[in-house]
Parts: structure tokens; sequence; C-alpha cells
């Protein structure tokens, strides 16, 4: 009898796997776009706005040309002649590549300067002088749909107002009429304002153009490089840059987070150059630019409320937003939904009408949009639907999480069709809430609590239970630039039983390269080791759409078992002929197949891969390959119940995160310490919107905290210890039963936290503070509420 490994022991699903790929990375082998070096290539460097809104009256460029090393200096007008002055957005909006006549936000790209080197670049830079007519600017979305505002985007023929679109989802007449039959009605306004993902590495590209094959090699920071390559052939098609002849590669990325999704000015304009100059060109963006002019995330304003019964069922719930989009919708969202999924607002509760709409609008202020680790807008419903959930509670006296635990959906009652229209794929949003209690001692904190407030002392505990959306998506629902959101998996097993597996995502830190050989390992029996996993380089991987909101695993990795399972069909039929037997009498084990009743009858994986070169059945195809393209048929759900203690000094508002416990469900689970990794990394940067993280502009449009001297990010002195674990529901659809994780906790984390502190604070009244709550905005409630008086 062949013996086979387990398969813990070839590295399968469900075991903690050392991460393949940080052997590199620790070492300092990583190979990131700056480390790219290619002959003649020259730098880029970019002149930026200091105005928000202004005309361009000249450019003058002639002390720049005088700097050594100094080729050329280009301008819109320049891009003009070549209709490379305007691009497409991810979100099927346009935008400026370079401007001819007028600036719409401070830091936007005015001309680029295109030297031997970047220092050479730098200087260059310095001394370009551009004369500006400051114009006034519209920061406020409010305002930005006065009639008496100026139209901002007059490119856009017939554009008479600054409203970008409408969008709605619910019954709104139903919702209305439950709002108005109301035991119990909470309403409150919440801003959720702009953050910035502050990856570690910014972003940056090498257009490198062959005039004499007619060729561009794209290298660059980027999260979906097919998505990219077909907007850079919509963009420079009519210069005979088809998408045949492009190839995007995106090598190894410092942190994504959503900021490395959609095409920015910086990367057309390299392209451009290096067409005109027919040399590679490099940009490398620096901190504060990256900080002031892309990556930016959220900025809702949204009006929330609830209806319920005096014991505490929620009835309904209605959600009124307006998202200030900036310059331009510059957004990765599935083009259907053009609000994403904020639709999810209706959380992990059982009642049956709810109405949301939102309006987005244009401001002065740099493009938004961009997902910050969140799958598209769920981290705003989750703040919005939990915030409501704890008001509610605290209003009619009831405990907030035995008021959740009433208003939960059942664990029987899945698949649950939601008011806004999902269907949740399957939970246990009891397991897990009664985990997280037990963990964290939740009776007796409560009574530590009241001991606590007794003799004046500010102690809170918070608790966020949440339902994700993740897996984008369906092909009926889902699509970017009209392209669906499948993704794709191919595997090839070379004869000798190794594989290359190659995917249409791209990995920016989740660990990739060992997940998807996990899956394949325990769908193949080859072990995780010998399977080589690609993805970035659109010449060789299979098309797909790229890693963000969450679905690689739900999309890329269901590709991955699917494709495995083609093969081990194949496998079958190898075997069944090896070994003279009908393919109905064949079992499968980790690695092998073997004879009914006869299990020393057996052929591994590796002798049937071998034969599928050498002596596989008459007439059918030699070799081992496989390629699938996984349109999921529908999303999935992850969901978590999160508990945040904190203690608040009275005198100063300072807030210390005591214990924060998270139980996270995201189906079976591929690799525990990767997952485990991803919560400890999300819940960091969970705590940064919570208590540190907005960009903060004044009226005349200048970004106030531009650099990372005072724009706050957490580090690890400022980050607590994560008490994590999980429950387990498996996807009913998923190939594997996988759900997704690594946004669930920048989606259940800042709700937690915001409840914590402001349950800290209810003794004096306090019922709500926007987030970011910093230590001033508590001094500040503490004092208005007359906590200082006596």
């Amino acid at each position: 009898m062949t013996q086979c490994k387990t398969s813990k022991e070839i590295g399968g699903m469900g075991h903690s796997l050392k991460r393949k790929e940080d052997a590199r990375f620790i070492q300092g082998k990583g190979h990131y776009v700056d480390d790219i070096k290619l002959p003649g290539m020259l730098y880029m460097d970019i002149v930026r706005s200091p105005y928000a809104y202004a005309k361009i009256k000249s450019i003058n460029i002639e002390e720049a040309m005088k700097v050594p090393g100094v080729i050329t200096v280009v301008t819109g007008k320049d891009l003009e002649k070549y209709k490379l002055h305007w691009m497409p957005t991810l979100m099927s909006d346009t935008q400026m590549v370079l401007p001819t006549d007028t600036v719409m936000y401070q830091a936007q790209e005015v001309c680029a300067v295109i030297a031997t080197s970047k220092y050479a670049a730098r200087d260059g830079r310095e001394a370009v002088k551009v004369e500006y007519e400051p114009m006034k600017p519209v920061m406020d979305p409010f305002k930005s749909l006065d009639p008496a505002a100026p139209v901002l985007r007059t490119d856009k023929p017939g554009k008479k107002d600054n409203h970008i679109w409408h969008w709605q989802a619910g019954d709104k007449e139903k919702t209305a009429q439950v709002f108005a039959n109301a035991d119990v009605v909470i309403k409150q306004q919440m801003h959720i304002p702009r953050i910035h993902v502050v990856s570690i590495e910014t972003c940056g590209c090498v257009a490198d153009y062959d005039k004499v094959n007619h060729h561009l090699t794209m290298y660059m920071t980027t999260q979906a490089p097919h998505a990219i390559r077909t907007v850079i052939a919509l963009v420079a098609g009519h210069v005979g840059l088809s998408e045949e002849r492009i190839r995007v590669v995106s090598p190894d990325i410092g942190g994504g987070f959503g900021g490395k999704v959609p095409v920015y000015p910086g990367y057309v304009i390299a392209i451009a150059v290096s067409f005109l100059v027919g040399k590679p060109v490099k940009w490398i963006e620096d901190r504060s630019e990256n900080l002031q002019a892309d990556s930016f995330a959220r900025d809702y304003h949204i009006t929330a409320e609830l209806a319920g019964t005096k014991e505490g069922k929620i009835l309904a719930t209605r959600f009124k937003v307006l998202a200030d989009h900036g310059y331009t919708d510059a957004a990765a969202n599935p083009s259907k939904f053009p609000l994403g999924l904020f639709s999810i607002c209706t959380g992990s509760y059982d009642y049956n009408a709810a109405f949301v709409e939102a309006d987005a609008v244009y401001t002065n202020k740099p493009p938004g949009g961009v997902a910050y680790r969140c799958s598209f807008r769920v981290t705003e419903a989750v703040q919005a639907i939990e915030r409501l959930t704890d008001m509610f509670a605290k209003k009619i006296g009831k405990d907030p999480a035995e008021l959740r635990m009433q208003n939960f959906i059942k664990k029987e009652d899945f698949p649950w069709h939601s008011p806004t229209g999902w269907i949740y794929d399957s939970g246990n949003y009891q397991a897990g809430l009664q985990k997280a209690m037990d963990v964290v001692g939740y009776a007796a904190l409560r009574k530590e609590q009241a001991e606590k407030q007794a003799r004046g002392e500010l102690m809170g505990i918070g608790i966020s239970t949440f339902t994700e959306i993740v897996g984008a998506g369906p092909s009926k629902d889902f699509d970017i630039l009209g392209i669906k959101m499948f993704d794709s998996a191919e595997i090839r097993v070379h004869p000798t039983g190794k594989a290359i597996a190659r995917f249409g995502t791209k990995s920016q830190g989740q660990g990739h390269e060992t997940t998807y050989a996990q899956i394949i390992a325990e769908e193949l029996g080859i072990p995780a080791e010998n399977i080589q996993v690609e993805e970035g380089d659109t010449d060789t991987a299979p098309y797909g759409l790229g890693t963000y909101a969450s679905r690689s695993t739900p999309t890329a990795g269901a590709a991955a078992a699917v494709a495995s399972r083609k093969l081990r069909d194949k496998a079958r039929k190898i075997a069944a002929y090896l070994l003279e037997v009908s393919e109905n009498d064949l079992e499968w084990e980790t690695g092998k197949f073997f004879v009914k009743g006869a299990p020393e009858k057996s052929k591994t994986i590796q002798e049937i891969v071998f034969a599928a070169y050498t002596n596989h059945p008459q007439g059918m195809e030699a070799g081992f390959e496989a390629t699938h393209y996984y349109d999921p048929p529908n999303l999935t759900f992850p969901s978590g119940a999160y508990i945040c203690v904190v203690d608040i000094d009275k005198e100063t508002g300072a807030i210390h995160i005591r214990r924060f416990v998270a139980i996270d469900d995201c189906g079976n689970i591929i690799n525990p310490m990767i997952v485990q990794g991803q919560v400890h990394g999300g819940l960091t940067q969970a705590v940064a919107p919570a208590m540190y993280e907005e960009l903060i502009y004044d009226g005349e449009g200048n970004i106030l905290n531009g650099t990372l001297m005072d724009y706050l990010v957490p580090t690890a002195v400022e980050s607590p210890k994560w008490e994590t674990g999980h429950t387990c529901t498996p996807s009913p659809h998923h190939p594997i039963g996988a759900k997704g994780v690594g946004e669930s906790p920048t989606v259940g984390g800042p709700p937690a936290i915001a409840n914590a502190i402001i349950d800290a604070l209810s003794p004096f009244g306090i019922t709500h503070i926007d987030i970011p709550i910093t230590p001033y905005k508590v001094w500040k409630a503490l004092k208005e509420h007359g906590a200082y008086d006596k």
C-alpha cells in the first residue's frame, strides 16, 4: 500500500502553515516598484497646486529647464495634443490627468518634470513657476448642492449642478409607515470623516514604452493589474496602444487597503512621457504627496434613524447619506451600486422594513470614494446601525447585549432575505456574541462598571455585532467598467508532481502564496511547499478583477478549489486506467486514489500526474492543467461579535482600551495563523478611525494635517492586546465553505470602541460623539454636560 501524508503534513486547509512569502520579506529581499532599475531610465516629479480651486494663468518652465539633468517639463497642453489629458476612473467617471486651465483641489497635478535623476527632477519641480488666479472653493458637500454654488465639473456637457448620483434601496413607504406607528424612534446625525489608507509603501510606477515593438510594460503598485490594463487601453487606445500591447506587472506591494485600486494621474503621465521620449520613466510619490493627493475614503454625512418597541424589538431603520466624493468619483465601486454595499446597514437583526437613500456630490477636495479596508462602505453601514442599536438600548433601559440577542436573525432562518435586498448565506450570531461575553467576563465587567460609576470613575463596555458582505461578486450584480467581477485560477502541474498556480488577484500582505497553495494542497494532495503561486503579471496570470473588499478567498480561492477538482476528475480517469478498474470503483483520500475494498491498490497524485504526460488513456488530452473563472452565485456574509472595555481619565479625556475581544465567523478557515494576523492588523486599523484618523481641510481647501507629523496613526504603543476567537458557519454555496475575514475587524472595530466610550460617558447624558473620538472631544463633551461644574 502506498503511504500518503495527511492534510496537516502536506500543508492543507485548517492548519497554521508558516507563510511561504515571509522568507524573502524578513530578509529584505522583497521586490517593489522602487527596486526596478531599467537602462536609460528617467525620473519624474510632479508640480502640484497650492490652491483648491484656481485658474492657471501661466506655467513658466524656463528656470526648470536650466537645472542640470532636467530633460523636459510636460503640461496639460502637451498631453492634450495626444488626447491624454483626461482618463476614466473605475467608477465610470472621468478625471484630469493634467489640467489645461483650472485646478480643482489642493495638491492636484499641474505639470511633470522629467530628469535623469530623482534629485534633478525634484530640483526642477521647485524651479517651475505657475501663476494662478485663486477662486473660492466649494468644501462643504451640503453647500455644494446649493443652486448658487459654482458648477465644478464644467467639462461635463450639460452639467448644471454638483450632484453626481442618487441611489436608494428598500421600501420607502412601508418604512415610513412603521416609523409613524413606532413606540420609540431614535434619530442621530453622524459624520464619518475622510481618512487615508497610509500604507507603508506609497504609490508609484515605471512606464517602459518600447517604440520598436510598440509595446508598453507598466510596473506599478496596483491591486488590480488586469482592470488597470483595461483602463490604460481605454486611455491610450487612440495612439495605438491596444490591450494586447500592454503588460502590467505588479510586484510586491507594501500595503494597499483599497488605496492602490484606482488609476492615479501619475501613472498616466509616466506612460505619456515614456511614449513621447521613448525611455522608461519612474515615478514614486513621497509621503506628503500620498497623504494630500490620493487614497481617500469615507467622508459620509448620515442621518440615521431606528424605530422600535418599548420592549426592545427593532422594527425598521432609515438612512439618508450625503457622500462627499471630492473633485471626481474615483472609487472602484461596483457600478450597479454607486453607494457600494452600504445597504448592508440592517446589520445582523431580524426586521423587514428599511430604506436607505444616498446622494454623492462634487467638491474641491481630492478625488474620493476609495474603500479603506472595507467592502465598499460596509464600515460606514455598521458604524451607523451599531451606534443606533446602542442608543436604542440606552433609551429603553435595556442591556445592549440582551437587546442584540433579542433582535438577532436566528440560525435556523438562514438564508435570510434582508429588507434592502441581500440574501445572507449563513450565520449564528447568538453563538458569536455569547462566546465574546464569556471570554470577556461580561457580567463581572458590568458589576465592576457599576461600582466604578458609584465612585465617579469612567468605565465603558462597548459591543459591536456585525454582518460583513464580501466576495464581489456575482455577475448579475457586480461589474467594474462593464467587466463582470469574477476571478480566476490557472493550475499547471509538471510531470514530477510539482505545480505552478496563477491568479487574477494581487496580494498586498494577505498571504496569498500560502493560502492558495493550501487550498490546492487540500484538493489535490500535492504538498503546499511544492506549489508555486504567482500573481500580478497580466502576461501570465488569467484575467481577474484583483484584490480588495475581502474578495480573494471568496472568489479566487473558490476558483482554485474548482480548478483543482477539475484536475482531480482527470486524475480519477487516469488512476482507473492505470489500476484497470472502473472510475466508480475508486475512492479518494489525501493525495491518492485507491480501489474500494483493496486499499493496497492505489496511485498517488504524483504517479497519476507523471502518467498524464507519459501513459494516459488513448484519446485523452495529455498534460495536467486546468483553468477556472469563478462567478459566485452569491456574496458571502462573514460576521462577528466584538467587545471593547475602556477606562477614561475624567480630567483629561484620555482613553485607555483595557480589553478588546474579537470573535469572528469567517466560515471554514484555511490558515488559522494567517487569519489571526489579519484580525490583529485589522483591529489596529480599526483603532485608527475610531480614535485618531481624520483628514481636515479649512474653508479655503487647505489640508491641515497632510504629513505624518500631524496625521495620527496608531503604533504598537497605542494598540492594546487583542483577544481573538472564532465561531464557524460555513458558506453553503462556496466550494470550500470560506467567507473572508481581512476586512471584518475594520468593520466591527470602530463601533465597538465608540460604543464603549459613549457607554463610559453616558452617566452625564452624552449619547453620541462622531469618530474619531479624541481626548479633546471627550473633555469638551464632559464640560458641555456639566461634569466639571462641581
